[in-house]
């Protein structure tokens, strides 16, 4: 589902005519295979963000090559790459990012339009992907009526909305008590088994890790011990 190969990446600091690279990432290789929950972890600092980033395209890289689900994403262009991040690839990040104005409803439906797909294709997938998270009788409510697992379970029926095969989470429970922790993990589990959806999460917390098929670590932009345990 993913492979990196020799990735490497530098950000440029300063001004035009005083600029400096900083490292980032060196010589990263390692793969997910698909139905797997892979758990990327590090320090903070350490450069596992950057690494989500360059896998979903936000930020492009300075060296090596990127595929997911058999497709070598490095040679897209940013258009390209966002259709292909739109059909492919769920997203769950720590602090939600729904849309204050709009309900849980239009949050969980927004990718769909973004698709051009019709009203009523709409309006059954968005009612099946909230019944299937637990929150249809809360479509109707905005962000700031919703609690943090809420919010969290939104965050993931929009990112289930158009059926992608992989979901790149950062810090998905960081937001969260420990009771609800525990109810994400299990969803997340759940999902896995039921849907084959392949995982890649970023994480320093050991109860997330736990979960996973296996571990990456990675520590000062380089992968430690040949990358898993």
């Amino acid at each position: 589902m993913i492979n990196v190969k020799n990735l490497s990446h530098d950000f440029v600091m300063g001004k035009r005519g005083q600029q400096s690279t900083l490292p980032v990432l060196r010589n990263i290789s390692f793969e997910v295979n698909k139905g797997e929950i892979v758990a990327l972890a590090g320090r903070s600092g350490s450069g596992k963000s950057t690494l989500l980033n360059l896998i979903s395209g936000f930020i492009r890289t300075t060296q090596g090559e990127i595929w997911v689900n058999d497709t070598k994403v490095t040679d897209l262009t940013e258009s390209e790459f966002a259709d292909f991040r739109l059909q492919h690839i769920g997203f769950i990040f720590q602090n939600f990012q729904l849309i204050p104005s709009m309900t849980a409803y239009q949050n969980v439906e927004l990718p769909l339009i973004l698709n051009g797909e019709s009203a009523s294709v709409r309006k059954k997938r968005t009612e099946e992907t909230l019944q299937k998270v637990g929150l249809l009788e809360y479509r109707d409510h905005y962000p700031s009526e919703l609690s943090g697992g809420q919010q969290q379970r939104t965050s993931i029926a929009r990112s289930l909305i158009l059926n992608p095969p992989l979901i790149l989470a950062d810090e998905p429970t960081g937001s969260l008590d420990s009771e609800t922790e525990q109810e994400l993990l299990q969803f997340i589990l759940q999902l896995n088994k039921e849907l084959g959806i392949t995982f890649l999460i970023i994480t320093h917390d050991d109860e997330v890790a736990r979960i996973g098929n296996r571990t990456v670590h990675i520590a000062d932009g380089s992968l430690t011990q040949g990358g898993t345990i």
